[in-house]
């Protein structure tokens, strides 16, 4: 019988569309083959290929003791030589590589393959910003402080972000594992940022939120093009968007609540309805595109607006499990709800959008 794996090889190479393959997904789940029954397979799944099987598990844990046992050698051979931690983070992007080149391209291990990617990424940006400071003498870096280095250095940084940019996407070449791409995009997004404070910081520096809300709108329109290019998830593409939308969806959450005024330490009745209401609304959006990140990402805001109304009704002794209990509810709820959601939102839209969303329902 035909695995899914097997399917999504078939759409890539061509031999079959996006839609005949979600067909013979669904006629396989009916017909009793490879993956869930049909009756555990809903259309509003939101599959992710993470872990193969408990080896991931296994192999991830050893990729942890070994890396950082790793970072500690090189640590300490840079030290030796004068060059603290200059030594430690190439010595890692290279290690990550190798290992890549085992785990991820022969053996196609997903968690393993999603660690080494993201350790190799920080690693080349650390890597570069280490080169930078060996090579003026600069003692922050070498202490850890790259934030301040960041913002003492932002053209440095920005240069250092654009080319482990590059990196990721030669990385993306040679191994195609699908977190790579969000990688290098947020990599990229970083670079456009620290280069516009290093050009025009009186400009950029007094609207720093609004520009990461942008960047993390371009970031969302990208995710939904791979998203409208597999509409029947079936292929990598949809990976990549999945990782694009998780990417994304802090980079519009945080700003645009924190527009409203909404922070952590106290919260008006008139900011709680505001915050409230565009939760609701990012709600509806994820449903419509059927992707739960930009949902979660708010789920914070949401908990904190629970918390000022309970306290405005004078159950203020009751907050915290309150909250949890209307967040859980809230949660369970629309999840049980989700297809029947979904199928009346769409029904709202022009024919023309719905037809080029990721459209599961039928």
């Amino acid at each position: 019988m035909m695995n899914e794996s097997v399917i999504a090889t078939a759409v890539s190479r061509g031999i079959l569309s996006a839609d005949q393959a979600g067909a013979l997904n669904r006629l396989a789940a009916e017909l009793g083959g490879d993956g869930p029954p049909a009756a555990q397979r809903t259309p509003d799944d939101e599959a992710l290929r993470l872990i193969t099987g408990f080896a991931d598990i296994f192999v991830t844990l050893g990729l942890g003791l070994f890396l950082v046992a790793v970072t500690f050698f090189g640590s300490r051979l840079g030290e030796a030589v004068g060059l603290s931690k200059a030594v430690a983070w190439p010595l890692l992007t290279v290690v990550t590589w190798l290992l890549a080149e085992f785990f991820t391209r022969r053996r196609r291990m997903a968690l393993p393959s999603i660690v080494l990617l993201a350790v190799f990424v920080g690693a080349t940006f650390l890597a570069l910003l280490h080169a930078f400071a060996a090579l003026t003498g600069d003692a922050g870096i070498a202490a850890g402080n790259y934030l301040d280095f960041v913002n003492g250095y932002p053209m440095v940084a920005s240069v250092a972000a654009l080319a482990t940019s590059v990196a990721a996407f030669l990385h993306y070449l040679r191994f195609r594992v699908p977190i790579t791409v969000a990688a290098g995009v947020v990599a990229l997004a970083f670079a456009l940022f620290a280069g516009l404070l290093a050009a025009a910081p009186g400009l950029i520096r007094p609207h720093l939120t609004a520009l990461i809300f942008v960047l993390g709108l371009a970031i969302f329109v990208l995710a939904m093009r791979f998203d409208m290019s597999d509409k029947a998830r079936v292929t990598r593409r949809t990976d990549v968007a999945f990782w694009l939308h998780l990417a994304a969806a802090p980079m519009i959450v945080h700003p645009l609540f924190a527009g409203i005024g909404a922070d952590f330490e106290q919260v008006s009745f008139g900011q709680a309805v505001a915050v409230l209401g565009a939760f609701l609304a990012l709600g509806v959006v994820a449903v419509i595109i059927d992707r739960r990140a930009i949902l979660v990402s708010g789920l914070a805001y949401a908990g904190l607006v629970c918390e000022t109304l309970l306290k405005n009704a004078g159950a203020s002794d009751l907050t915290i499990p309150a909250t949890l209990l209307v967040l859980g509810a809230f949660i369970l709820l629309l999840s049980a709800g989700w297809q029947p959601l979904r199928r009346l939102f769409l029904r709202g839209l022009p024919l023309s959008l719905t037809l080029r969303l990721p459209n599961p329902v039928t």
